[in-house]
Parts: C-alpha cells; sequence; structure tokens
C-alpha cells in the first residue's frame, strides 16, 4: 500500500466558483482535470476534496455569500452539489476518466468504525479506477458538528489513504512569513515545524470557510502520518504536476521522517475537541514516562459531554496538554469514578470492569511536534470533589 503514489488534491471555493457570478469556472476545471489526467496517466492515484457547494448553491437561492446564514448554506449545498459534481463529471468524462462523489460529516472521520468504513470505501473506487471527491455533506452539517475546513478533511483523507503528497491549490503562492500584502514580505519555501508561522496565518477568503491557520494545521496532520503538504496558488497550468516537480513557487511541510503509526494519527490528529479532563502532575509525568494509563485516581477535574469511545484531551494541572486517547467511559461515568475511589466499579456501573479511564495502549502522549490544544476555560470544568 505505501508503495502506490496516491496524492490528495485540495481546491478550495475562490478556484472553483467565480466570486462575482458565483458560477463554475469552467477554465480552471478543465486545466486541473486534464492535469490530474496526466498524473494519473503516470500511475498517480488521486484523490480530490473539492470545496465550491455552497458558493455554486447561493446563486440558485439569490443570496450573497455575506449575506447567507446556516440554513441559507445548507440550503445552497443541496443546490450547489449537482452544479459542482456536474461539472467535474462533464469534464473528466473528456479526460476518459470516472468519478465519484464522497459525502462525508465529521462523525465519519471522528469515530473510528465510521472512519474505517469510509477508508474502504475510498479504496475501493481507487481500485476500481475512479478518483473520488471527497467533502463535507454541508447540507446535514451544524457548526457544532461540522469538520469546518476542507483542508483538515483533506488531510484526514490523506492521513487515511497513506498519501505521500497532499496539495493545496489557493488564491496565493503558499505561505509568507507576514502578510503579504506587507512590504517586505517573503515566501516560506520550505519547513518542518509549522508552529513558527502560526501567528501569521489569520483571516478568510470570502467564499471559503478556512484560511492559511487551517492549511497549517492540515499540514500538521499530514506531518504526523509521512505525507508532505505543498501549498500552491492553484491559478496555474498543469496546477498540481507543476508543484510536485518544483516548477513554481509554492511552500513545501516536510514530511515527519518518522511517522506515526496509522492508530496513532487518527487519535492524536483531531477535528474537534470531544471533550477533556485534568489529571494531577504525578499522573501526567507518570503518562511521559510511558508507564501507564489514565486511571480514575488521577482525575481533577471533567469537561464534557463525551461519551465512550470518545478521543479526549489530557492536561495537567498547570494547563499544558499532555496526551489524547480512547475513553472507556462516558464523562458521566468517568465522574462518578473519580468521586467514588472506594467503591467497586460493579456498584458504581452496573458491571465488572476495570476502572482505567483511558488504556495505555490507547493513548499517546503529545510531542514537539503535535499542535497543542488550548484547555477550555476553567468554569467550563466540573471538579471532582472526593
Amino acid at each position: 500500500m505505501t508503495q502506490t503514489k496516491r496524492i490528495v488534491v485540495k481546491v478550495g471555493s475562490s478556484l472553483l466558483a467565480n466570486p462575482d457570478l458565483l458560477t463554475p469556472r469552467w477554465a480552471f476545471i478543465q486545466r486541473l482535470l486534464e492535469d490530474i489526467a496526466l498524473l494519473r496517466n503516470e500511475g498517480y492515484e488521486v484523490v480530490l476534496t473539492s470545496s465550491g457547494a455552497v458558493a455554486l448553491g447561493l446563486n440558485t437561492l439569490k443570496v450573497k455569500p455575506e449575506d447567507a446564514g446556516l440554513r441559507d448554506k445548507q440550503a445552497a449545498a443541496a443546490c450547489g452539489m449537482p452544479i459542482v459534481l456536474n461539472a467535474y463529471k462533464q469534464v473528466a468524462h473528456e479526460f476518459n476518466f470516472d468519478i465519484a462523489q464522497v459525502l462525508v460529516t465529521r462523525g465519519d472521520l471522528e469515530e473510528r468504525r465510521r472512519f474505517l468504513n469510509t477508508k474502504n470505501t475510498v479504496h475501493r473506487l481507487l481500485n476500481g479506477n475512479v478518483m473520488p471527491i471527497v467533502n463535507e455533506n454541508d447540507t446535514i452539517t451544524t457548526e457544532e458538528i461540522r469538520v469546518g475546513d476542507n483542508d483538515r478533511l483533506a488531510a484526514r483523507i490523506a492521513q487515511m489513504i497513506q498519501a505521500q503528497h497532499l496539495v493545496i491549490l489557493t488564491s496565493v503562492d503558499g505561505l509568507y512569513d507576514k502578510d503579504p500584502s506587507e512590504p517586505g514580505a517573503k515566501l516560506v519555501e520550505e519547513l518542518h515545524d509549522v508552529s513558527e508561522y502560526l501567528s501569521v496565518t489569520e483571516g478568510t477568503s470570502a467564499l471559503g470557510s478556512g484560511g492559511m491557520l487551517t492549511k497549517m494545521q492540515a499540514a500538521n496532520m499530514a506531518q504526523h502520518a509521512g505525507c508532505t503538504t505543498l501549498i500552491a496558488n492553484g491559478e496555474a497550468d498543469n496546477p498540481v504536476s507543476s508543484v510536485l516537480k518544483g516548477l513554481r513557487p509554492h511552500t513545501k511541510c516536510i514530511a515527519n521522517t518518522e511517522p506515526a503509526s496509522a492508530w496513532a494519527a487518527w487519535l492524536t490528529d483531531r477535528l474537534q475537541m470531544a471533550g477533556s479532563i485534568v489529571i494531577s502532575q504525578n499522573a501526567a509525568d507518570l503518562l511521559e514516562a510511558g508507564k501507564r494509563g489514565v486511571e480514575r485516581a488521577d482525575v481533577i477535574s471533567i469537561h464534557g459531554p463525551y461519551v465512550r469511545s470518545d478521543v479526549i484531551h489530557v492536561y495537567d494541572e498547570e494547563g499544558h496538554e499532555r496526551a489524547r486517547g480512547l475513553s472507556n467511559f462516558s464523562s458521566e461515568e468517568t465522574m462518578l469514578l473519580a468521586r467514588n475511589l472506594g467503591e467497586p466499579t460493579t456498584k458504581l456501573l452496573g458491571y465488572h470492569t476495570q476502572a482505567t479511564i483511558i488504556s495505555r495502549d490507547n493513548l499517546v502522549v503529545l510531542d514537539e511536534r503535535h499542535l497543542p490544544w488550548d484547555s477550555p476555560a476553567e468554569d467550563q470544568m466540573e471538579q471532582v470533589e472526593r
């Protein structure tokens, strides 16, 4: 699997949709799929993650992007998806290959069984020589349950299929060391640590939901899985292959030389925080040493609600994120166990089980390669009172 040449290409709304007319940019689609056809002929397997459904659907509803609310965007996605797929289908047919649409929600990528089901579907399409076009199902998602940007969705897909490259096509040449509109701004051609540039990545486009920040987060996710991310302007001939061959300016985010396992990458690279716990400083240090998982006596406070098998974030008493892991209990069960240390689990929960909150095998201790998440505010945490 790892020897197969695989690429995930992410295309932003500003490239796919005319910002004034909110209609498909046929010339760009033509250039993109012609280039993908060439790559496929060279033996590459390509997965496309494409924005644009909401932007194109707003035109059908006669709603301006700046005036669109959640219901407008959901309805616009329903209107725009056939437009996007029809455009891709027509042009792909010209270059003699087939496409398929894979719609996902955050739960399809965050919940393990659904993640594997999605992975099986994508692999089956690739084995059938069909190019999957993956997009978030914006017709049903709300702000609370959506991925939120196709940059990180693309990175998750790159992890899923063990791609060697994630190519993010956008409206600029790549990452700059400061706002590119400022005098003296320089393109960052290559980097290993994306955290050094997070402070200069604010802002989003008028049509898209992600900016350079989400692209850096996506690059960090891809790095963990051994995938190199290339960020470049999509307005070019051969927009993908020219970047892969280094023929034009772009930013290259180098993959880690010792990538995490697929399991560890899935555990650590979250799209949203399901919940979190604060544990004692001593317990956090023991996690660092790899001696054990999280026990109920370690827990000081809890931020939920979360359910059993959710991946939760583990913080120490100083607010530093130390690990992420698969919870054996819901937030309510965790609190019950943590508050009643002398009581057996059978009495508290009604069934016999070990009182380990996160097992060692289902926990990954974070290192300097991971981007930590801020801990929830103290008033959002429920304290364990023993």
